[in-house]
């Protein structure tokens, strides 16, 4: 197939907007290799970021690089121009996770396009959402999204809600008492000072501590952590969604990576809040407990929050030179 070489600024300008995607503890375990010589750009893990005590298969790490590869996408479909893309292209480098290539006289995906306002918008909200509705137009076109990139998205009704929050408190509980995760936790939660600035969760971004209400809110304050720290009312009823897969391969969650961030785009141009909580996911037998047993959802990758809450900040993002190379 011929490919079409691009220039430096487009290379950069696509992985710039790669690289706003979400990742467990904003850990951003990516790295991108562009190729000259043959036109290409690499999207490889980068297993310094990875969280083997949370996730020792690197689940979530695929699922944050998925993202990155969504983001990509619609960069390449806003500046016009049409990526192919083949995942896991080398079984004997699990590390690389994607070779994409550019086409000549590409014609562009305007509904990719349609989404790249949002890529610099979306944003993981650890606040309380008003309570209000998500109408039934908007969670048809959120699970639509999901389909599009071959995932499940499913809502939740009152009985799930019930069932899937008590699955998110044990595993809280679970994740108080074991120190190796709360120490893997803290080091990703510590940013903001030194030469941690640019990943992890700063404390700006770890939001108010729950005064009432049912909705999931992980406390990422780290034990050491002193201060007081405001408190707030959270909803009595969230409207929740779990994004799931028929399979449970690398492949599969690199699509569910970009299906959850297809579904988060879509949700920001839709003008919703989302939050994104893991913590049942982290412990396989409460993460099988969690998926929905009446749809072909076979795995769940994630739990998703939506509703209508308060702006918040971008959280940071690594430098260009840290996460690309030429060769």
């Amino acid at each position: 197939m011929l490919t079409q070489t691009i220039d430096t600024s487009t290379v950069e300008f696509l992985v710039d907007r790669a690289t706003a995607a979400p990742s467990m503890h904003n850990a951003q375990p990516w790295q991108f290799r562009y190729i000259r010589s043959r036109g290409t750009l690499q999207l490889r893990m980068d297993p310094a970021r990875a969280m083997p005590v949370a996730d020792l298969a690197h689940r979530a790490l695929h699922l944050g690089c998925g993202a990155a590869l969504f983001n990509l996408r619609v960069a390449a479909a806003h500046a016009g121009l049409a990526p192919h893309i083949e995942l896991l292209p080398d079984a004997a480098d699990p590390e690389l996770l994607a070779d994409i290539t550019f086409t000549p006289h590409p014609v562009a995906d305007d509904r990719l396009a349609a989404l790249y306002p949002a890529v610099a918008l979306r944003r993981t909200s650890r606040e309380p959402f008003t309570g209000g509705s998500v109408s039934e137009a908007l969670r048809d076109g959120l699970a639509g999204a999901a389909v599009a990139e071959g995932a499940r998205l499913a809502f939740l009704g009152d009985w799930q809600v019930h069932s899937v929050l008590a699955l998110v408190q044990e595993a809280g509980e679970r994740v108080a008492a074991d120190p190796e995760v709360q120490a893997e936790t803290e080091r990703w939660t510590r940013a903001g000072t030194g030469d941690r600035q640019h990943e992890g969760i700063p404390a700006y971004a770890f939001g108010p501590r729950r005064y009432t209400g049912r909705a999931p809110v992980r406390d990422f304050v780290p034990r050491s952590g002193t201060g007081e720290r405001r408190r707030a009312v959270f909803e009595q009823h969230p409207c929740l969604a779990v994004l799931g897969t028929r399979r449970d391969r690398p492949v599969d969650w690199l699509d569910a990576g970009q299906a959850l961030e297809r579904v988060l785009l879509e949700a920001t141009l839709d003008g919703l809040s989302t939050a994104l909580d893991s913590q049942a996911l982290e412990w396989p037998e409460l993460r099988w407990a969690v998926r929905d047993p009446l749809t072909a959802m076979g795995h769940a990758q994630m739990l998703i929050r939506f509703g209508y809450g308060p702006e918040t900040p971008a959280t940071p993002r690594r430098p260009l030179r840290d996460v690309l190379e030429y060769v």
